[in-house]
């Protein structure tokens, strides 16, 4: 079995003591360290992906997936910054206000920092005015992602969508996800882009900063 291939199992078996050492391994054999992060971990990200939309796998075990992977990047990031630049640009992300769930935003949020984002975590319960005014700070984030898990919040995710909208600040793509969420209402409310896990998440997140 190839470093690339076991990083890769590393990661889709949430190893997440073994990766560090199996990425310094990759490392010192002088395996490109882009080659490592794309083949050995996003694509082993990807395969977990998969396995959860199947069911074969459960939130438990995806959230050690990502944290296996997220060690990984740790120690590949002094070296990517010699060869690329690791972030592909700042993500804002917050549960909406009136929810207080933060399992699918959390892993999301892990999810899109593995991939190589800089994340900006809100965490839940989130003010209309606090996505705002972080924009408002950071005016090169690339994505606002907006989560929630109740139906009962979905109308603070609109409000939230629409003051976003006409906030005035540009420059970003506004991505939307939670349980009662659908393609429908996504459109409904002007969001850029959805999806229904983590995984593609941070798929579309690269897709709509590219």
């Amino acid at each position: 079995m190839s470093k690339i291939q076991e990083i890769a199992q590393a990661v889709e078996t949430g190893k997440s003591k073994l990766v560090g050492g199996l990425v310094e391994a990759a490392l010192a054999e002088g395996l490109d360290p882009l080659i490592i992060l794309n083949e050995g971990m996003i694509n082993a990200m990807s395969v977990v992906g998969e396995k959860f939309q199947k069911s074969e796998i459960f939130v438990p075990e995806m959230l050690v997936a990502a944290r296996t992977m997220k060690k990984g990047v740790e120690v590949l990031k002094p070296r990517l910054a010699g060869v690329a630049n690791i972030s592909l640009g700042k993500c804002i992300i917050g549960t909406v206000h009136g929810d207080l769930h933060d399992i699918g935003k959390n892993l999301v949020s892990l999810m899109i920092e593995s991939a190589g984002f800089e994340v900006m975590d809100l965490g839940v319960d989130v003010p209309v005015d606090t996505f705002i005014n972080t924009l408002k700070d950071n005016p090169d984030a690339k994505i606002v992602a907006l989560s929630c898990l109740l139906t009962t919040t979905m109308p603070a995710m609109k409000e939230t969508a629409a003051a976003l909208k006409i906030s005035g600040l540009g420059g970003f793509k506004l991505m939307v996800g939670g349980a009662p969420i659908t393609q429908e209402f996504a459109d409904q409310i002007g969001a850029d882009g959805y999806t229904t896990d983590a995984a593609s998440a941070a798929v579309l997140a690269k897709k709509l900063s590219a």
